[in-house]
């Protein structure tokens, strides 16, 4: 089947990218003096074969991933007003959308005798390609400009992926992918007898039909005869043997005589088939796969009707075998997470959640929809993961000795293994010696690096190990001990805790699924917001792109007071997250809202909500709305694209709020403003109003606030 795969830039351009064998050149690792082992097609097995011995050895195994891209809009980056559910949402929108191109694993072994830590980096270039032989839409994912520009700037090999990629197949397409095939031959069976049927209860009514079917008949029953008559004779059958048009050859078919149909219509071996049935109970018509993979139908000569059902358990077996070894190939990466999952070692990543994303979506199966769900999941394939980020940022003797540096991977490399990364010279830090790392690729081995394949999975996923090492040897951890590293008191407080986003944030305790390390509840260092209370949050969008926060701020406190709002924060042009003072402002904000958008009169448009109104197109509601919205698989560029994408038609979704019960509802707001007092204009054309009903037929949302003040002042005066 042909593969088209749909790559889309970051704002919803659509790229089609087909390789084409003039395009493709060899590649080499981005740097050539480090020992890596690049993997594609042509050497996959022998690699994989290599890499079982590697990690069944490791004490560790550190691995990275390249991705097409992060987020599929601007809106689903990382916010500090994620709640953790929503943070993982939109992990999981990641993860489901951009494709896995490269997939670094490095095992490392500690050697007693050297005092040294070895290391085999793997680099595998990967590919989804559709390998089964089922139609149906070929594999899509999203490419996001960023970062593929971020991969070229690394010298990237798209070629290699695209042409050698490795594909692969999750656990659940696989499961999906036998049961089909287990089916496929019994609904084939199936569809022959139902065929036949027909066939059979059909008259021949054209005389082409009849005038084929007879002469197929005699050609069969000569064929069949001639077999007949040359074991009666003592005869022994020689083989192949053919009509001079080639249509009919004679061969062997496990071990019986069969005759192959060769240049037939599928309305002709239909009437072959009916023929055969009809006239012949010891023969047999089957379909079966050739060597050059080629369908081929044969009738076969059957001794009896045992003879006959073992024939027909041998085709059914046949097919079965070539549909596991279909699949089997189709599996391809697969196998080196297998290996991962099922050696139980200590895998170490680098702020890896969304790495584990990835590795859950492509090569298990569909990401749960909860975080709780994915973490018990993914703590039962991989029991044992360490996260460097988190070992650097936690533990008070790592902290003093980076002095509260950058974390990021290649920083971290640069700071703790000097004497590996060649990019940093100097350190105004005291460090130990750092703990030796030799190389070792086939029968190479290799003590010198350079950092110029960094970004490159093989090489991230080595530095990831190289800090890991001397963080441990930092931490005062006896390497003679490395095979228990799981169970070292010293790093019980690290292991399995990751960051809930590819930002920081929240720490997820992956064997509590109940546990969160730090709060999004609390005030964020980062950013300078308030302690963040979600249950105080509203959502705006679908206000006109001019407006800003800060006039958004005033309308607000111009109604509810100078505090009553604590701080607003833009998703993005067309929205806005509000964080009220009180919680019972954000009913009270709805209720009003909504209120004044169904009375539509000059009031209301004087009101300070009258900007948030202007364009008719403004919405609000609570933050499970927000939660809602980012679950939706859609991804529009703009939020409020994607809200009207998920159907949203309301403008306002009101928030029932009692004292120490929180719940939402779509309510029917009341016909009145209750004492509310609207003040426009200043100095002596103050003027005040109290409205108390509906005005009726009159739609003033088309003018703009300003223009509509001063037309009413100008009436009033």
């Amino acid at each position: 089947m042909k593969l088209q795969v749909l790559l889309r830039t970051l704002y919803g351009a659509q790229i089609k990218t087909i390789a084409s064998s003039s395009l493709y050149r060899p590649f080499c690792s981005a740097a050539s003096s480090f020992a890596l082992k690049n993997v594609t097609n042509s050497n996959f097995d022998s690699s994989l074969d290599d890499l079982r011995r590697h990690v069944r050895d490791a004490d560790f195994v550190s691995i990275d991933l390249e991705m097409t891209g992060v987020t599929s809009a601007p809106w689903r980056d990382s916010f500090p007003f994620d709640r953790s559910d929503v943070r993982y949402l939109k992990i999981k929108d990641s993860a489901e959308k951009f494709a896995v191109i490269q997939f670094g694993v490095c095992p490392f072994r500690w050697d007693p005798l050297k005092l040294t830590f070895v290391a085999h980096p793997h680099n595998f270039y990967l590919f989804p390609r559709q390998e089964l032989p089922f139609d149906g839409p070929s594999y899509e994912f999203l490419c996001q400009t960023t970062s593929i520009d971020f991969l070229s700037k690394y010298q990237f090999d798209f070629n290699a992926c695209v042409r050698e990629g490795v594909s692969y197949l999750s656990r659940a397409q696989e499961e999906e992918a036998l049961r089909r095939l287990n089916s496929a031959y019994e609904d084939e069976l199936s569809e022959q007898w139902h065929n036949l049927k027909d066939a059979c209860n059909r008259l021949l009514v054209s005389m082409g039909d009849v005038l084929f079917t007879k002469r197929m008949k005699n050609r069969i029953s000569e064929w069949r005869d001639g077999l007949l008559r040359d074991r009666n004779e003592g005869s022994q059958f020689q083989g192949s043997s053919s009509d001079s048009k080639q249509h009919l050859q004679t061969i062997f078919f496990n071990m019986r005589p069969a005759l192959t149909l060769n240049g037939f219509t599928s309305h002709q071996l239909r009437l072959i088939q009916m023929v055969t049935r009809k006239h012949f109970k010891d023969l047999i018509y089957v379909r079966v796969n050739g060597e050059d993979s080629c369908l081929r139908k044969l009738i076969v000569y059957t001794e009896s009707e045992n003879d006959k059902n073992l024939l027909m358990k041998e085709v059914k077996d046949r097919i079965q075998k070539e549909a596991e070894l279909k699949i089997e190939a189709a599996v391809r990466f697969r196998h080196v997470i297998d290996l991962l999952s099922s050696e139980k070692k200590l895998i170490v990543g680098h702020n890896c959640f969304l790495d584990f994303a990835h590795v859950y979506s492509k090569f298990i199966g569909p990401l749960p929809l909860s975080p709780e769900e994915f973490v018990s999941s993914i703590h039962g394939y991989f029991p044992h993961i360490i996260d460097t980020k988190i070992l650097l940022n936690t533990s008070s003797t790592l902290q003093n000795l980076m002095k509260k540096k950058s974390t990021t991977l290649s920083k971290a490399f640069a700071l703790l293994c000097p004497e590996i990364s060649s990019s940093f010279r100097s350190s105004s830090v005291p460090f130990k010696p750092c703990v030796k790392v030799e190389v070792r690729v086939d029968d190479m081995r290799s003590s010198n690096w350079n950092s110029g394949a960094k970004h490159e999975a093989g090489y991230d996923a080595f530095m990831t190990g190289c800090v890991f090492a001397q963080a441990c040897d930092h931490l005062d951890i006896d390497f003679k001990l490395a095979s228990n590293l799981v169970h070292n008191d010293k790093l019980q407080d690290h292991i399995n805790l990751l960051y809930l986003s590819w930002t920081g944030g929240d720490i997820i305790d992956l064997t509590n699924t109940n546990r969160t390390i730090e709060s999004s509840s609390c005030s964020d260092p980062n950013t300078g917001y308030h302690k963040i209370s979600f249950a105080n949050i509203v959502l705006l969008w679908g206000f006109l792109p001019s407006l800003k926060a800060r006039e958004i701020r005033e309308c607000l406190t111009k109604a509810f007071g100078h505090d009553s709002v604590t701080s607003v924060y833009h998703l993005d042009e067309t929205a806005v997250f509000v964080q009220f003072g009180k919680v019972e402002l954000v009913s009270k904000f709805l209720n009003l809202k909504d209120t004044l958008e169904r009375n539509n009169d000059p009031i209301s448009v004087l009101h300070p909500f009258g900007k948030l109104f202007e364009g008719g197109n403004t919405r609000a509601a609570g933050y499970e709305v927000y939660k809602e919205i980012c679950g939706s698989p859609i991804s529009k560029v703009l939020f409020a694209d994607q809200a009207e994408a998920f159907g949203i038609k309301w403008k306002t979704k009101l928030v029932e709020w009692k004292e120490g019960v929180e719940t939402q509802k779509h309510g029917d707001p009341s016909k009145e403003i209750r004492a509310s007092k609207i003040t426009t204009g200043s100095g002596k054309y103050n003027k005040t109003w109290e409205t108390k009903k509906v005005v009726n037929g009159t739609m003033y949302s088309h003018l703009s606030y300003d223009k509509l003040i001063d037309s009413l002042l100008v009436k009033e005066l």
